[in-house]
């Protein structure tokens, strides 16, 4: 089991701190391996086996009928001592109301709460009004560079050559695991979680429009896009149809919207989002690897490691030029500019930073071997390196 000390360290720092903590992700990003090591930690710290009580929820495990109340009682009736109990609750979403029970558990019990789930119903934008002002969201991602990494240890080949197999498989340890991610995503998250859940009764459809956003991840597009597409295709849906099937896919973290910044006026536009996949390997997968969707896949990797970090990420929009990333985290911020190589992107890449006069740090991000260095204040790094800093 790989140690994820990001994940252990924040819930450290929220243990015995009278809120329920939330891990939410796509399925199969490792929340349950998560709550083995919270376990196996709380083991270590001198907690009693007896009082900690680790509860799955997912449909094969339970009844569809399952009620809040059924699962309060079932974990109340675990809890026959004094003292604290820590409670480990899996993909609680499959509980209608569980929120309910977690509430009651919260306030009539001592006890500290952690859950998972795949369905962003678990996050704040969400969150029934049960939990309000008493609980913290901590995202769950795939693995990052460097947790894939330690796993690979004691790998005898470099960072920089197992960052082209990182680019392929994404979080995933390896091709077989990766192909069976993927299977479990369409069949669990697309077709159970989502076609069955929204009763979506043209599936071969609603699969066009997955297939069209695997396609275009890291492109400007529109749901309006999405419909002519169709059209041309010789298929009919509505421009509010696929609003919908986006808003779902985002809502089981399939994918990822990204907005547009627009660094004059300063403030979020709501046209020419981006979307990016969960796990990169969902394209590889779906589509067969392609040299030609590299540079899009590592916007998508670079994405989500300022995701991992705590940033806020946007689009840049700076009049007529774009940024690739900007990053927010409090009162700083980063600028990232992607390319696959130098030094024939550079000048356009490093030129739409230059114009932005302030004095935030600026990157661009390669898979050059041989590029390094600054340029005007502009750092040029290699994709490992960046992906490997303690700080930017």
């Amino acid at each position: 089991m790989i140690i994820r000390p990001q994940y252990m360290n924040t819930l450290k720092t929220y243990r015995d701190v009278p809120l329920v903590k939330i891990l939410a992700g796509i399925r199969r990003c490792g929340k349950s391996t998560i709550l083995d090591m919270l376990r196996d930690d709380l083991l270590k710290s001198g907690i009693a086996a007896d009082h900690i009580i680790s509860m799955r929820y997912t449909s094969e495990d339970f009844d569809d009928g399952m009620t809040d109340k059924a699962m309060y009682q079932g974990i109340k009736e675990q809890m026959t001592g004094n003292g604290r109990y820590y409670l480990l609750l899996d993909e609680v979403q499959e509980i209608t109301g569980w929120e309910k029970a977690v509430n009651s558990l919260l306030e009539n019990a001592d006890t500290d709460i952690y859950v998972t789930g795949s369905n962003s119903k678990l996050m704040s934008s969400e969150i029934s009004t049960y939990l309000t002002g008493r609980y913290i969201s901590i995202p769950v991602y795939t693995l990052s560079f460097a947790e894939y990494l330690d796993f690979k240890k004691p790998d005898s080949r470099s960072p920089k050559e197992l960052l082209n197999e990182y680019l392929r498989l994404g979080g995933s340890f390896d091709e077989r695991s990766a192909y069976q991610i993927v299977e479990g995503i369409y069949n669990s998250v697309i077709t159970n979680d989502i076609t069955k859940r929204h009763n979506i009764m043209n599936f071969d459809l609603f699969n066009r429009v997955v297939k069209y956003i695997v396609e275009n991840v890291g492109k400007t597009f529109s749901a309006n896009a999405i419909a002519k597409f169709l059209k041309s295709e010789g298929r009919s849906l509505s421009v509010e149809a696929v609003y919908n099937y986006l808003n779902w896919l985002e809502k089981a973290f399939v994918i990822y919207r990204c907005q547009r910044y627009d660094l004059q006026g300063k403030s979020v536009l709501k046209t020419q989002e981006k979307f990016y996949l969960a796990d990169a390997s969902l394209k590889y997968c779906i589509m067969g690897f392609n040299p030609k969707s590299i540079a899009a896949m590592l916007e998508n990797i670079v994405y989500f490691e300022l995701r991992r970090r705590g940033y806020e990420v946007y689009i840049g929009k700076n009049e007529t030029k774009e940024i690739d990333f900007v990053a927010v985290q409090r009162d700083e911020r980063i600028y990232v500019q992607v390319c696959r190589r130098l030094p024939e992107e550079s000048d356009r890449e490093v030129a739409n930073l230059l114009e932005i006069k302030d004095h935030y740090p600026k990157y661009v991000v390669t898979l050059d071997e041989l590029a390094a260095g600054n340029v005007n204040g502009v750092k040029i790094v290699h994709l490992a390196d960046f992906l490997l800093s303690d700080t930017y």
